[in-house]
């Protein structure tokens, strides 16, 4: 097994978007690996490259018993129907915050082999799927909430434990609002 520690909120990485994965090597097998034990160690739904300090495009996911991985993934949506439920997220440890997601999604991207693959998600799995692609865009997921909920979300971020007042947090230069993004 191969755990390793997660980037915490205000750490640089999390807000750079990751680089395209060009070489399916025995690197990436590893990368994969450590992500998939990593995100079972600390009970997670997913978890991405950019969380364990590696700017990469791939991130493992543990949905509804769907065990899995997906390497520059590219998010279709079939519809613009929505769901708005509580999301966290491991570099924010025990915060959930109401977030408004995409209901449904359809990824498209490689194994660690360099497969084609497509992952086809409604509800949950369709929400874990926006918000890993996220992280490989230095997006974090209180970037998506209203102005109301963002500033309750800051708030209860800065009255954490792990939280370092110290670390300059800005809001990404992505345009997140109501934006779902397709490389």
């Amino acid at each position: 097994m191969s755990i390793q520690p997660i980037r915490i909120f205000g750490d640089p990485v999390l807000r750079t978007a990751a680089d395209d994965v060009d070489t399916f090597d025995k690197e990436l097998r590893g990368l994969v690996k450590d992500l998939l034990d990593t995100m079972r160690d600390e009970g997670g739904a997913g978890l991405a490259a950019p969380q364990l300090g590696v700017s990469k495009r791939v991130f493992a996911f543990d949905v509804d018993d769907v065990i899995g991985h997906i390497v520059n993934p590219v998010l279709e949506f079939p519809d613009e129907e929505e769901q708005d439920g509580p999301e966290g997220c491991l570099s924010l440890p025990g915060l959930y915050f109401d977030t408004v997601r995409r209901q449904n999604v359809v990824a498209k991207g490689f194994n660690e082999y360099g497969d084609p693959l497509q992952i086809v998600g409604t509800g949950l799995m369709a929400r874990c799927l926006q918000h890993e692609t996220d992280h490989l865009d230095g997006i974090i997921f209180i970037d998506r909430l209203d102005a109301e909920r963002r500033k309750a979300a800051m708030a209860e971020i800065q009255s954490q434990d792990w939280y370092n007042e110290d670390v300059k947090v800005k809001v990404t230069p992505h345009d997140s609002k109501g934006v779902f993004f397709k490389r």
